[in-house]
């Protein structure tokens, strides 16, 4: 494992700040990832597990408190900056799978590229490549409407690797999904931990899923109250 990829320190996050209804979410989140981690967090809805993976992938910018993502300060960013930063560095895995209506999975798994600058031929053959190695290769001419929930999440993993980000965000990646096609989710995201490295932050309020993560954290009421190692983690 690598040195540090995400260290939070003090993260807070208020809405409707100076009003007598003001909400506080975060409560002074400290965190820190190493690479090639495999992380869980859980906790209640209501915990603030929505509004710290938003922190985390650079989606949102907390009240007060310091972010710092694989070495670069992105607290204080511009819109622009933290745009970029995003694109580059963290790949979203969303339970609604967030795809493109229109477009077949392979423009869907082109999209970050085409964000990013990189040229037309280039594109095709790493959404292809990518689709292929989500066992979607046969799949790539098809739109979303076409496709099962279970095949559009793995499109959706494919777009999320797109830009070679180092790390991977998932919030409730198996929620839409029958047991069977989420275990092949799961699995998919242990293959590219393992094979590629990715350090891999899994948002779920479930324990089996959690239960197969190197570490788990767990937040309530807009804190963390425990740390640990996955069960699978603290036999080796």
């Amino acid at each position: 494992m690598g040195g540090e990829i995400i260290r939070m320190t003090g993260i807070v996050k208020n809405y409707f700040i100076g009003t007598p209804n003001e909400l506080h979410i975060l409560k002074g989140i400290n965190l820190t990832v190493r690479e090639g981690e495999f992380l869980s967090i859980v906790g209640a809805s209501g915990s603030g597990k929505s509004t710290l993976m938003n922190m985390i992938g650079v989606l949102d910018r907390p009240t007060s408190g310091t972010y710092v993502l694989d070495g670069v300060p992105v607290s204080d960013m511009s819109d622009n900056a933290m745009s970029d930063v995003r694109n580059r560095k963290i790949g979203f895995v969303f339970q609604t799978f967030n795809l493109i209506p229109r477009s077949n999975a392979l423009k869907n798994v082109e999209l970050p590229m085409l964000y990013a600058g990189v040229d037309s031929r280039t594109r095709t053959r790493r959404a292809a490549e990518l689709l292929e190695m989500v066992g979607m290769g046969d799949r790539m001419r098809h739109r979303p409407n076409e496709l099962s929930g279970g095949q559009k999440q793995r499109v959706a993993i494919a777009r999320a690797l797109a830009n070679d980000p180092p790390i991977l965000l998932a919030d409730e990646p198996t929620g839409a999904l029958d047991s069977a096609t989420g275990r092949m989710v799961m699995d998919l995201f242990h293959r590219v931990h393992r094979k590629d490295g990715k350090t891999v932050v899994l948002i779920t309020h479930n324990p089996a899923l959690a239960a197969e993560t190197d570490r788990i954290v767990t937040l309530r009421d807009g804190e963390i109250v425990a740390d640990v190692p996955g069960p699978g983690k603290a036999a080796v």
